[in-house]
């Protein structure tokens, strides 16, 4: 099984360890495009601060960001699922799973990232700031930039496995699953429900926190419990069975995706 998460906007400090090494990253077929995405933006933010913000998007309060995106081939590394935090990770809390489950973390979660492409949870990089919904002046917009170079490492990646796909729109844009691989790839949306107190009607729509902690405690549930659905029809049953209310829609025609709708009203 490959999962696909999104990163978290903000990031852990860099480490001490030593500098990037950007060939012992994952997914060597990546190289050159990283190399691309690199160069540009530790150019842009060593030569020109406002402009970088401007590109960056970052407000006035994240002007620091600049300053460490230009460091970036120097600066220390640590493990990306140490570099990722926010409410996601926080739920999936990888430092507390057991010694098998983390095994199961790195062989089966794939970060995607603006900068990067995509990196496994071992993989030792900086703290940085370029989300892909970033457009570099000389690449243009990242979500794009990265469909050429993904298309050709992705479904390599993905072998012949369940594909879990928990990315947000913005990171979805940078690889789309097809064919054969699309139709064994599901899609996940997290809907809290909520009932009227004056109608007694059910609503239900997408909040953020929750969307985002309940994807993080649903992947750290399946690497605890070593649960390994070979499809998504087995998917929807190994969730159901770890206690999870799943909704599931089967693709109407070939190239779609799996649908997966899990409907949560607090979280624990």
């Amino acid at each position: 099984m490959l999962v696909l998460l999104p990163p978290s906007e903000g990031k852990a400090a860099s480490g001490r360890g030593a500098p990037l090494k950007p060939e012992s990253l994952s997914l060597p077929g990546l190289a050159e495009a990283r190399a691309a995405v690199l160069d540009e933006l530790v150019e842009l933010c060593a030569a020109d601060e406002e402009k970088a913000r401007t590109v960056l998007g970052l407000s006035e309060g994240l002007r620091g960001e600049i300053a460490k995106n230009a460091r970036l081939r120097t600066a220390g590394t640590r493990p990306a699922g140490e570099i990722y935090t926010g409410v996601l990770y926080d739920a999936l809390d990888l430092a507390t799973l057991s010694p098998a489950a983390r095994r199961r973390a790195a062989a089966s979660l794939l970060v995607f990232s603006g900068l990067w492409g995509a990196v496994r949870m071992g993989d030792r990089i900086p703290s940085y700031r370029c989300s892909m919904g970033v457009r570099l002046p000389g690449l243009g917009a990242l979500g794009a930039f990265w469909r050429t170079p993904m298309a050709s490492v992705l479904p390599e990646a993905a072998g012949r496995g369940l594909v879990l796909d928990l990315r947000s729109a913005a990171y979805a844009a940078a690889w789309k699953p097809k064919g054969e691989l699309a139709a064994r790839t599901t899609t996940v949306r997290v809907l809290q429900a909520r009932t009227d107190p004056v109608t007694g009607v059910e609503k239900r729509s997408v909040v953020s926190h929750f969307n985002k902690a309940t994807k993080g405690r649903l992947v750290r549930d399946l690497l605890t419990t070593g649960v390994r659905p070979k499809d998504p029809a087995e998917l929807v049953e190994a969730l159901r069975d770890l206690g999870y209310v799943v909704e599931a829609t089967a693709p109407a025609k070939a190239g779609r995706t799996w649908a997966l709708d899990v409907v949560v009203t607090e979280i624990h």
